[in-house]
């Protein structure tokens, strides 16, 4: 049968001569992977230009359960970027912010929610001056949807985040898995704030990369084999 829905494509290879796979997570059928001929040709019916990694798009696509690759009818852009691929920061944001999600993302049980807030993370790097701290804010929020949420909060008798257990707490754990005080404290101000305004929150660059690093760890110790990420060490060349 035919659906229609929306999709981010996550990945791309080339296949055959003029053919690629692409992995899109969709709203209506979680991830999912395509196959599309001819793109590659002179004159092709899709231009592999709306199949980048990134891409917002609307698609046409045959679907059948009982198959892991099916074919793309059609394709068609839901949202041109104005900056992303203008300016090499918000591309290596948004490629971390696919890395991640990719490799959190691996069914193919749709998931609107987390869907909406993966596409309007997007959008917002693409129409925001003050994203440096959206990928830290990403990270924080997709937590939600992984079931690994912060607990309790930050405050004079709660200083310290234990990345084991998930929470703040009043005492410095025992393991070196954790965050000191000022860093449990930007954890709550990452929790605390809208995506719009996460730009606005105080860091250093030093912290913002420390917290980057603990943020990584934090799902290492709740995802099982979590698998490594790459993207983050170009990420925090370009953003200084």
């Amino acid at each position: 049968m035919l659906i229609k829905t929306s999709g981010i494509v996550f990945k791309t290879k080339k296949y055959g001569e003029s053919s690629l796979i692409v992995d899109i997570y969709t709203e209506e059928k979680g991830l999912r992977s395509y196959i599309i001929g001819g793109v590659r040709k002179a004159r092709p019916t899709i231009g592999a230009s709306l199949l980048q990694v990134l891409s917002l798009v609307d698609i046409v696509a045959y679907h059948r359960e009982d198959r892991t690759l099916t074919r793309l009818k059609e394709v068609r852009p839901f949202h041109t970027y104005q900056s992303v691929p203008y300016d090499i920061r918000k591309s290596a944001v948004g490629m971390f912010i696919v890395e991640v999600a990719r490799k959190v993302i691996r069914g193919h049980e749709a998931q609107p929610e987390l869907f909406s807030f993966l596409r309007n993370t997007l959008l917002l790097l693409d129409e925001s001056d003050q994203f440096t701290n959206l990928h830290l804010h990403f990270m924080v929020g997709l937590s939600a949807y992984l079931g690994f949420w912060p607990g309790e909060h930050f405050d004079e008798s709660h200083r310290y985040f234990d990345l084991q257990a998930g929470t703040f707490c009043p005492v410095e754990p025992p393991h070196a898995y954790h965050l000191q005080p000022e860093e449990a404290e930007i954890l709550q101000a990452l929790l605390n704030t809208p995506a719009e305004e996460a730009g606005n929150i105080p860091m250093t660059l030093s912290l913002r990369r420390n917290m980057l690093n603990h943020l990584i760890t934090y799902y290492r110790l709740h995802i099982e084999d979590f698998p490594a990420i790459h993207s983050h060490q170009i990420l925090e060349e370009v953003l200084g």
